[in-house]
């Protein structure tokens, strides 16, 4: 009986899932050791990679559904356990760490249904392209919780002074992830021709600024995102009105 070969480049969408699921586990290594510049920098990487593999797995037609489910188990690691314990770790574990656990809890827990109703709404034979997301996808929603740590390390306030304010928007972020709200998707962001130049001068600034001044940068990344929710919702609740 002949063994089925299967080309080597079909498994690196998947290698580079378990690169992005092994550096959401260091993450929480890290934070054990009080190393949080490394463990936030790490979940970072994940999201990048967990960016990169759905990309990889399109253009090598290397898409399956035993790569869908690793990298559902993936995420929730890096963008669920992951940045809730770094926060835990940097603002939480304090006098009120018993309490801080519970906000950990409904963060991770909240990041696992979203990605539970990512999985649904993937499987759904439609074949249309999703002009939105519903509610805040995980990774974005890994960046935005790890703001008290951005702010920390940025110098610009201690989140542990605050871990009750800490606590409450942890858990509100875990909130908008299995909200309803409509948040945006890149994959069905239309541009001009002619502004994509202004697109990739913009990218290029923010990436400078990530490197010469990391967490304010993130700080005021994860403000505007939350500007551009705040927005959204606004909108939302007018159509509701007006209709």
């Amino acid at each position: 009986m002949t063994r089925e070969r299967l080309p080597l480049l079909q498994l690196v969408p998947n290698l580079v899932t378990i690169l992005g699921m092994c550096a959401g586990l260091s993450a929480i290594r890290f934070t054990f050791d009080e190393r949080y510049e490394l463990a936030a920098a790490l979940i970072i990487f994940a999201a990048v990679m967990d960016g990169f593999d759905g990309i990889l797995a399109r253009k090598l037609n290397a898409a399956s559904s035993f790569g869908a489910e690793l990298d559902s188990f993936a995420d929730f690691v890096s963008f669920g356990v992951a940045p809730g314990i770094l926060v835990f770790g940097y603002a939480l574990a304090g006098p009120m760490a018993g309490v801080g656990w519970i906000f950990v809890l409904v963060f991770a827990v909240c990041a696992c249904l979203r990605l539970a109703r990512f999985n649904i709404s993937r499987a759904a034979p439609d074949g249309t392209t999703q002009r939105h997301f519903v509610g805040v996808p995980a990774p974005a929603g890994a960046m935005l919780g790890l703001l008290p740590v951005y702010l920390g390390l940025s110098d610009l306030l201690d989140p542990s002074q605050a871990p009750v304010l800490v606590a409450l928007y942890l858990a509100g972020i875990g909130l908008l992830m299995v909200s309803r709200l409509p948040t945006p998707s890149l994959k069905a962001v239309r541009i001009a021709r002619e502004n994509a130049i202004w697109i990739l001068i913009g990218m290029t600034a923010f990436i400078g600024f990530l490197f010469l001044r990391t967490w304010i940068t993130l700080v005021v990344a994860d403000i505007a995102y939350l500007a551009v929710l705040g927005w959204l919702a606004w909108q939302r609740k007018r159509g509701k009105q007006r209709t």
